[in-house]
């Protein structure tokens, strides 16, 4: 969530950067989340000087005592219990005033930066940069949603009817290609200098509070029966929440994380040409990359996340752009959003394939994740996260590209991984 102090000032260029990602009625919102801290910050001196006073008194009624004036020992006892119910009517208020400003905070998205353009949708994003050649392929060829009934890799029939669409499943050489992009993947990461870790994939309503799903995204989510948990959308959930309350040692900084995980999302949209086979699921597969960073770092991280996902698309030597995301179609808590989409040459399209967030202090804030700057005052950090990648997609581009009709070639990085280099009947 966006800090009180920030908005305090530059509360109109905030108001000018969420009309961007068209926001409604930001002059309001703003506004009242200064007047709920107004309304905090004089319910908190009022109670903080109730308190005092009742403090004061006490120590008088103390030497009254000692000076054996009980009567005027008991009538300032009397003003000591009227002030206890006023301090505990004035908590009670405050309490209720924070929580107030809390709800209004969370219902604000974070601003853009300068550099994003103005947008409805995707179809504004604007593309920054084309790599690779777009591939030429031979007659009859097919797209991967009849690649993989005709090589027997993918089966939606049977992930229907185990679960519904939307849950594939993978058979045969298709899950052997699958277990080897997510080695590969997070062996790459490694080398970059990310730490593996491996969280649930279940979180709390905290941990969505904290990395800004919650409240925003809960119809996307998909919710256990009869428990508080949610099956998690992405990894940046669970390895985010890590340093939750966390005042991380400067020494420490930056923190690179990276996790797979199976990811969970409702709203894998209507069935149609533009969503068949693996380009939108319910379930799928995703190595994730975090950064935790000192604010002035976080755009040199932001720099080399997009390099550590390019690097990976040029090793599998897939084409592909880069897009920066316009304010329409920034998530609630980006700041900055760089899109990597492959070429599917199948299906003569790009598809999205990893999406690279800056997000400043605002889940940090949330998160109160911290660590002590030079003047040794605790100081909100910077959150950064990026696919890298996610599978499906990138799977679909790799079937379609390099379809011959001897097979499928396997990409030459990913041999040690598989076993085998092309995928036969």
């Amino acid at each position: 969530m966006l800090q009180i102090s920030e908005i305090r000032e530059n509360k109109e260029d905030i108001i000018a950067s969420l009309k961007l990602k068209r926001f409604e009625n930001p002059e309001e919102a703003l506004q009242r989340v200064l007047e709920l801290d107004d309304s905090r910050r004089a319910l908190q001196s009022k109670q903080d000087a109730v308190l005092a006073e009742s403090k004061s008194l006490a120590r008088e009624i103390g030497a009254l005592m000692k000076q054996g004036k009980k009567a005027e020992a008991d009538e300032v006892k009397a003003r000591t219990s009227s002030l206890k119910t006023e301090a505990k009517s004035l908590g009670e208020e405050l309490s209720q005033t924070e929580e107030d400003l809390k709800q209004q905070l969370y219902r604000i998205p974070n601003y853009p930066h300068p550099s994003v353009k103005p947008g409805n949708s995707d179809e504004d994003n604007e593309v920054i940069s084309e790599h690779g050649e777009i591939p030429s392929l031979p007659e009859g060829s097919k797209p991967h949603w009849d690649l993989i009934k005709e090589y027997d890799i993918v089966d939606f029939e049977l992930g229907n009817k185990i679960a519904g669409a939307g849950f594939p499943v993978f058979k045969g050489q298709g899950a052997r290609l699958q277990r080897a992009m997510v080695n590969f993947f997070l062996d790459e990461a490694v080398k970059a200098g990310y730490a593996e870790v491996q969280p649930p994939v279940v979180v709390n309503e905290a941990s969505g509070v904290a990395t800004g799903q919650l409240p925003d995204k809960e119809g996307q989510m998909y919710q256990l029966v009869n428990e508080n948990l949610y099956l998690i959308p992405t990894a940046e959930v669970p390895i985010t929440n890590l340093y939750r309350d966390v005042i991380v040692d400067a020494k420490d900084l930056p923190v690179k994380n990276v996790g797979f995980t199976p990811c969970f999302r409702r709203e894998a949209g209507s069935w149609g040409a533009h969503v068949r086979g693996l380009n939108r699921l319910h379930q799928f597969d995703k190595v994730e990359i975090v950064q935790i960073t000192k604010p002035e770092d976080s755009a040199k991280a932001h720099e080399e996340m997009c390099a550590h996902v390019t690097g990976l698309l040029e090793k599998l030597n897939l084409p592909y752009r880069v897009l920066r995301l316009c304010g329409g179609d920034l998530t609630f808590t980006s700041h900055l959003t760089f899109d990597m989409e492959v070429y599917s040459a199948g299906q003569c399209k790009w598809l999205e394939c990893s999406s690279i967030s800056n997000f400043l202090t605002y889940q940090a804030n949330r998160l109160k994740v911290r660590y002590k700057n030079d003047s040794k005052k605790n100081e909100l950090l910077h959150t950064l996260n990026g696919s890298a990648l996610a599978l499906p997609r990138i799977i679909a581009a790799l079937l379609e590209n390099n379809q011959t009709p001897e097979g499928i070639k396997i990409p030459e990085v990913l041999v040690p991984y598989t076993g085998f280099d092309m995928i036969t009947k």
